[in-house]
């Protein structure tokens, strides 16, 4: 990768996925000292609506080489042309957790039922607007609890969930594994119980109007590679690079 760095002095955008952040901004760290190549990072949700959210970075035409998100936005985004059809790639796979403020009980995630009664009980509750919050709304409506929680819903957009507990504003908080690890002032209490648990893909796609798509190309393969394994393992998420079935680049 070193003969890239005198050819390829032009900086890589990419709009990332805050579930991907962690592992993302040091193995991004990486791929600027292997190749001279600097990477220029926006943040922004999976789902549209906010307008730094990935497919709304993408309809107001912002100049973006690379997006990592949601594998289902993504193949949206695909179907649309906003993202090109060829060199997308799964990077990552993460289920959803749950987490409590720094010293606050913690909540029985032991199973469905307990994870339940514990919401009951709880003054208030929150998740994010992204894809891990889309899930959990339809959860709560289907374990019956959208209409016993009421106005103790709180979703929350613009921030992590974990920020929000850390301030007391939220008893309970779920998002992504690894957007609540990183997040100080609160305490990882477990996964969703596994009947109940939602694991969403992130992939690495080249925007349609990419500058620098070859880059792009290189910089998704460094992501994507075995030796970024143990970095993504660490931040709470899943390789790709384990699944034998993902597709190439």
């Amino acid at each position: 990768m070193s003969a890239l760095k005198s050819s390829n002095a032009n900086a890589v955008r990419v709009a990332c996925s805050g579930a991907f952040k962690a592992a993302y901004q040091e193995l991004v760290a990486g791929f600027e000292i292997a190749t001279g190549t600097q990477v220029v990072t926006a943040w922004g949700s999976s789902a549209a609506g906010a307008p730094t959210s990935i497919p709304a970075r993408l309809e107001a035409g912002e100049p973006l080489d690379l997006v990592i998100m949601a594998r289902e936005g993504l193949d949206g985004l695909v179907d649309r042309g906003l993202v090109a059809a060829a060199g997308h790639m799964d990077l990552a796979r993460c289920g959803i957790g749950v987490a409590v403020r720094t010293g606050a009980p913690r909540p029985d995630v032991s199973s469905a039922d307990a994870l339940v009664g514990a919401l009951k009980h709880a003054k208030g509750i929150a998740y994010s607007s992204s894809a891990s919050g889309i899930y959990l709304k339809g959860l709560l409506h289907r374990l019956g609890l959208a209409e016993t929680l009421g106005n103790r819903i709180r979703q929350v957009e613009g921030e992590p969930v974990g920020a929000v507990v850390a301030r007391g504003e939220a008893e309970i908080g779920f998002q992504q594994v690894s957007e609540l690890l990183p997040v100080p002032g609160i305490d990882f209490v477990g996964p969703l119980p596994a009947e109940i648990q939602h694991t969403t893909m992130f992939a690495a796609g080249i925007a349609a109007g990419a500058t620098e798509p070859e880059m792009a190309r290189v910089l998704i393969a460094y992501l994507a590679a075995p030796s970024a394994a143990t970095t993504i393992r660490r931040s709470g998420m899943e390789p790709a690079a384990d699944f034998p079935d993902r597709p190439k680049l």
